[in-house]
C-alpha cells in the first residue's frame, strides 16, 4: 500500500496544472454549497423561531373539530352516521374554572385565557375595526411576546386596573390618537365603553398593529355581554416539540379544538422540506460538475500511463492494485478539494454573518443575515465531493485494471 500511495502521489504531482484546476473546482463547489446551506438553514431556523416565539404552541378555542357522538350510535351497533357537522355553538369554553384547574395540574409550561370579540374603536370622528381581546395580565406575561414590543407606555399599565387599553401604533395613527387619550370601544353586541390608552405596541405584523386592542378580561366580558366566559386558551410549552402531544390530550379531555403550532403551519413546514430537497439537489449537481473535472484528469493519467500499467502488471501487480491506484488518486483530489472547500465555506459564512442592513421600524434597527453554523453542512458537502471523486476515479481505474499488458507492450511505439 505505501508503494501504491507513492505512485499515486507521483502521478498527481506530475500534472500539477490539471490537478490544481480539479482541486479548485471541488473547493469552489464545497465552499459555495456550505455557504448556501448555512444561509438557507439560517433563514429557515429564524422563521421557525419567530413562529415559536410569536404564536402559542397550542391554541384551544371554543370550536369543536368533530360532532359529538350521537346516542343512537350507542344503542345500535349497525348505525353509521355520515356528513354530521359539529353544532355552531360559540357559547365559549364551558366550565372555564374546571378547565383551568385541570391544565394547571399537568401542563409543562404556561398558559393564558382570553375572550376575543369583534368591535370598533372610535376617536373623535374616526373609527376602525378591531379585535378586542380581554386578558388576565399576570398570565398573559408568560405567553404573549407583545409584552416586549411597546414603543410607548408598557404592558404593566393594563394590570393597574380601570378602563385601560393597549393598542398598536398603526391603529393609533389611523385614529389620530396618542398615549393618554380616551377612545370608545363598541362591541358587535352594541355595548360601548370608554378606555384610556396606556400603551402603544409595535410587533411588525400589520394585522396585529392595526387590528388588535387589549383590555382586562372582565371589561371584555362586559362589552361582549358574556359574563364569566372565555373562548380561547393559549399554551406556551417548555419544549415546543411536545405541542402535538399536548394538543391531542387537551382536545380529548376538554372536547374543544386544540391546534399545535406545527399543525397551524403545516403548509409552511412542508414547503421547507421541499426547499431542502432542492438545496441538496443543487449541492449534488455542483459536486457532479466538479467530478467531471476529476474524471477528466484521471482518464488522462490512465491514457498516458498505459505503458507504466503494463510494466506494473508484468511485475506482478494484480488488477485490484491497479484499481486501487487510480481510485486513490481520484479520492485524494476530492479530499484535498474538500479540505480547501471547507476553509472557503467557513470564510464565506463568516463574511455573510457580518453583512448588516437597516430596517426603518420603531427607530433604527440593525439586522444581520440569519446564518446557521452547523458542522453537518461541511460533512454533507465533503461527503458529496469525495463520493463524486470516488465515482469519477473508479471508472478510469476499472478500465486501466482490465488492460492486457501483452497487448499494450506489443502495440507500444
Amino acid at each position: 500500500m505505501p508503494l501504491i500511495l507513492d505512485i499515486a502521489v507521483t502521478h498527481i504531482a506530475g500534472r500539477g496544472r490539471q490537478t490544481l484546476v480539479a482541486l479548485v473546482g471541488v473547493a469552489v463547489g464545497v465552499g459555495f454549497s456550505v455557504a448556501m446551506a448555512a444561509l438557507m438553514q439560517g433563514g429557515q431556523d429564524d422563521f421557525v423561531r419567530q413562529l415559536v416565539d410569536t404564536m402559542p404552541h397550542v391554541d384551544v378555542t371554543d370550536e369543536q373539530r368533530m360532532a359529538r357522538r350521537q346516542p343512537v350510535e350507542d344503542m345500535f351497533d349497525a348505525v353509521a352516521i355520515s356528513g354530521l357537522r359539529p353544532r355552531d355553538d360559540r357559547r365559549g369554553i364551558i366550565n372555564p374554572t374546571e378547565a383551568i384547574a385541570w391544565l394547571e395540574s399537568w401542563i409543562p409550561g404556561r398558559f393564558a385565557v382570553s375572550l376575543k370579540t369583534q368591535g370598533v374603536m372610535r376617536y373623535s370622528s374616526r373609527e376602525t375595526g378591531a379585535a378586542i381581546i380581554g386578558v388576565e395580565p399576570a398570565r398573559e406575561r408568560g405567553v404573549s411576546p407583545i409584552v416586549d414590543d411597546f414603543v410607548a407606555g408598557n404592558f404593566a399599565a393594563l394590570a393597574a386596573g380601570g378602563n385601560n387599553v393597549l393598542i398598536g401604533d398603526t391603529m393609533a395613527s389611523k385614529l389620530g390618537a396618542g398615549l393618554g387619550d380616551t377612545i370608545t370601544a363598541v362591541s358587535s353586541e352594541g355595548q360601548t365603553r370608554n378606555f384610556k390608552i396606556t400603551g402603544l405596541f409595535h410587533t411588525g405584523t400589520t394585522a396585529r398593529d392595526e387590528g388588535e386592542a387589549y383590555i382586562l378580561l372582565k371589561n371584555a366580558q362586559i362589552l361582549a355581554e358574556r359574563p364569566n366566559v372565555i373562548n380561547e386558551i393559549r399554551i406556551k410549552l417548555d419544549d415546543p416539540n411536545r405541542a402535538p402531544l399536548v394538543a391531542h390530550r387537551t382536545e380529548a379531555e376538554l372536547g374543544y379544538k386544540a391546534v399545535a403550532w406545527q399543525e397551524a403551519n403545516e403548509a409552511i413546514l412542508q414547503a421547507f422540506v421541499i426547499r431542502n430537497i432542492i438545496m441538496y439537489t443543487v449541492v449534488g449537481a455542483i459536486m457532479l460538475v466538479a467530478g467531471f473535472g476529476i474524471f477528466n484528469i484521471i482518464s488522462t493519467i490512465t491514457h498516458e500511463k498505459t505503458r507504466d500499467i503494463a510494466i506494473m502488471k508484468s511485475l506482478g501487480f494484480p488488477e485490484a492494485d491497479m484499481r486501487r491506484l487510480f481510485l486513490l488518486e481520484g479520492v485524494a483530489i476530492g479530499a484535498g478539494g474538500s479540505a480547501l472547500g471547507c476553509l472557503l465555506g467557513f470564510a464565506m459564512v463568516y463574511a455573510l454573518s457580518l453583512v448588516s442592513f437597516k430596517i426603518a421600524a420603531a427607530g433604527r434597527e440593525i439586522t444581520h443575515l440569519p446564518i446557521a453554523w452547523s458542522a453537518l453542512h461541511y460533512v454533507i458537502a465533503s461527503v458529496f465531493a469525495v463520493g463524486s471523486a470516488a465515482v469519477a476515479g473508479f471508472l478510469p481505474a476499472r478500465r486501466a485494471a482490465r488492460q492486457n499488458p501483452v497487448d499494450i507492450i506489443r502495440g507500444a511505439t
